[in-house]
C-alpha cells in the first residue's frame, strides 16, 4: 500500500473514492457538511431517509454524487461523537479500509483523520490510521497452495490533514506507522508459522537477515554447546529434550554514540511448547506454536527501529528453544544451576519460559544496559487476571514502568501494572534448591515475575506478560503482533528525549 498526506477540500478530490464520517444520529462531520453543501444536500437527504444512522461500523457507498469530482463517496459510521476514543477510531479506520478494498476503489482520499479524538493530534491519527489499515489488510497465506486474487485491491491511500502546516508531521507519521506496521507484520508471520518451520534455527536466520547490508547492525548466535559450556543450566534444561538445538540470538543496533547505554529487549522464544514431561492436554496444543510470541515481538520491534534509523543503541536477545518430552528431557524434581549460579528445582517442566529467560537476563548484564525489558507469553494466569485485551506489566523500577504504561496508552497497545512485592517471593521457596520454578497456588503471573526478578537486581528491568495479547483465538486465530506498538512507541519517545 502507498500512503501519503495532503491538505485539501473534499469536493476538489479527483479520485476513485473519498471517505467521510457520519456521527450517530445522522450527524455529518464538519468536512462532510462542507462537502454536502457543494453536493446540494445530497448526503443529508439520504440520511433523512434513514439509509445510514451513523452507528459505529456502518458504511454506505454512494455513486454519482452531484458536483463531486470523485467516482464514489464512502460514508462511515463513527458512533456517538462524545464517545469517540482511541479504540473507536481504530475500528472506524479498519472498517473504512476493509470496505474500500472490496469496492474496487484502487485509490482513495480519507478525511477520517480529521475526526476529533480526545487528546490526539493529526500526527497520532495519521500514524494510527496507517497501522489500522495494515492490520485490516494483513493475511497469512504463505503456506496455502491456492488463494483467490483480490479484485482491484486498494493500492493508494491519501490521508487529509486540516492545514498545510501539518503535512510534514503527517509524512513523519506515515514513516513511523509503516515501520511499526511492518514490525507487527513480521511478528505475526513468525508467530503464525508452524513449529516444524519456525524453529530456533529459523529464528536465528531471521535475525541474521536484519543485519544484512546495514553497518549499524550485527547479529551473533550462540549454539547449545556454547550455552552449556557457559553454564546456562536453566536454559539447557529446556532445550535438551528436543532434537532441535536451542539458540541464544543477539542483535546489536548502534544508532547512537558508543558510550550511550543500550536499551535491551529480551524475548521468550519457545518455538513449540508441549509442556515437556509435564505434558499439556492435547486440546488446543497447536496454539503452542505461538509460545515464541515474545521473541516475535522483540524481533518485530527491532526491525521497526532499524527501519526508522532511531538515534539509540538497542540490544535484542532471543532465548530460542523447543520444549519436548524425550529421554533427554528434564524431569519434575530435577535441580539445575543457572548462569547466575543460583540453583532451581524444576517442579513443573511446563514452567519452562522462565528457565530460558533467567539465563538470558543474566547474560545481558554484559551489555551494561540502561534498561532491560523482557517480553514473554509466560503464564495462563495473566489471562485470568487481564483477559485478552491488556498485557501484564511488572517492574523493579517505577519510572520505567510509568514510561511503558504511557507508551502503551499512546500506542493504543495497553498494559496494566501488577505488583512484585517481596511478600510473594516466599511462594518460590524450595526445600532442596535456592528456589522452585513454580510458585504455590495463587498469583501465578506475579510469582513468575518474582522468579525473573531474582536475576535482574543489577539493572532497571520490566517484564511484559503477553500470554493473553500475543494471539487471538476463534475464527480470527493467529498472532497479533503485540506488544510491538507499545515497545516501538517507548523507544521512539526515548529517542526523542535523548
Amino acid at each position: 500500500m502507498e500512503y501519503s498526506v495532503k491538505s485539501g477540500n473534499p469536493e476538489k478530490q479527483r479520485t476513485a473514492c473519498i471517505v467521510l464520517g457520519v456521527f450517530e444520529p445522522r450527524k455529518l462531520t464538519a468536512t462532510a457538511e462542507q462537502f454536502d453543501k457543494i453536493a446540494d444536500g445530497f448526503i443529508s437527504n439520504i440520511l433523512r431517509r434513514g439509509d445510514l444512522e451513523g452507528k459505529l461500523g456502518q458504511v454506505l457507498l454512494l455513486h454519482h454524487v452531484p458536483n463531486a469530482l470523485s467516482d464514489r463517496v464512502l460514508l462511515v459510521g463513527c458512533g456517538k461523537e462524545r464517545e469517540l476514543g482511541d479504540t473507536q477510531y481504530q475500528s472506524i479506520i479498519s472498517k473504512a479500509i476493509t470496505t474500500l478494498n472490496e469496492t474496487g476503489s484502487m485509490e482513495a482520499v480519507c478525511f477520517l483523520t480529521e475526526l476529533n479524538v480526545k487528546g490526539r493530534d493529526s500526527q497520532w491519527k495519521v500514524k494510527q490510521a496507517v497501522q489500522a489499515s495494515e492490520e485490516s489488510l494483513y493475511s497469512f497465506n504463505q503456506l496455502k497452495t491456492k488463494s483467490e486474487p483480490e479484485r482491484r485491491p486498494l493500492r493508494k491511500l491519501i490521508f487529509n490533514v486540516p492545514t498545510r502546516r501539518e503535512l510534514s508531521e503527517g509524512e513523519e507519521a506515515i514513516k513511523q506507522g509503516e515501520a511499526v506496521a511492518r514490525g507487527v507484520g513480521l511478528a505475526k508471520d513468525l508467530a503464525n508459522l508452524p513449529g516444524n518451520i519456525c524453529t530456533p534455527t529459523y529464528l536465528a536466520e531471521q535475525a541474521i537477515k536484519l543485519a544484512e547490508d546495514n553497518q549499524k547492525v550485527t547479529t551473533s548466535v550462540l549454539d547449545e554447546a556454547e550455552l552449556k559450556e557457559m553454564g546456562m543450566g536453566a536454559f539447557i534444561s529446556v532445550s535438551q529434550g528436543s532434537d532441535e538445538p536451542g539458540k541464544l540470538i543477539t542483535i546489536e543496533y548502534k544508532g547512537a554514540d558508543a558510550d550511550v547505554k543500550p536499551i535491551v529487549l529480551v524475548g521468550k522464544g519457545i518455538t513449540f511448547d508441549t509442556g515437556g514431561i509435564s505434558l499439556k492436554p492435547g486440546a488446543a496444543m497447536d496454539e503452542m506454536k505461538f509460545d515464541m510470541g515474545g521473541s516475535a515481538a522483540v524481533l518485530g520491534t527491532t526491525q521497526a527501529v532499524i527501519e526508522m534509523d532511531l538515534p539509540i543503541n538497542l540490544v535484542t536477545v532471543v532465548a530460542a528453544a523447543e520444549n519436548m518430552p524425550s529421554a533427554k528431557a528434564s524431569r519434575p524434581g530435577d535441580i539445575v544451576t543457572s548462569l547466575s549460579g543460583q540453583t532451581i528445582e524444576i517442579l513443573n517442566t511446563d514452567a519452562e519460559g522462565r528457565l530460558v529467560l533467567c539465563d538470558a537476563l543474566t547474560y545481558v548484564e554484559k551489555f551494561d544496559p540502561d534498561v532491560v525489558i523482557d517480553v514473554a507469553t509466560l503464564t495462563g494466569a495473566i489471562i485470568v487476571a487481564l483477559g485478552h485485551k491488556t498485557s501484564g506489566l511488572m517492574s523493579n523500577h517505577n519510572p520505567l514502568a510509568h514510561d511503558l504504561l504511557n507508551a502503551g496508552e499512546l500506542a493504543a497497545d495497553k498494559a496494566w501494572r501488577l505488583p512484585i512485592w517481596e511478600e510473594y517471593q516466599e511462594q518460590l521457596d524450595s526445600n532442596f534448591a535456592d528456589m522452585a520454578n513454580l510458585g504455590t497456588a495463587g498469583a501465578g503471573s506475579i510469582t513468575a515475575a518474582c522468579f525473573l526478578a531474582r536475576y535482574t537486581r543489577k539493572y532497571q528491568w520490566a517484564h511484559l506478560d503477553v500470554a493473553g495479547t500475543a494471539w487471538k483465538k476463534g475464527k480470527a486465530k493467529g498472532g497479533t503482533g503485540r506488544p510491538v506498538p507499545l515497545l516501538t512507541q517507548y523507544i521512539i519517545s526515548r529517542a526523542a528525549n535523548s
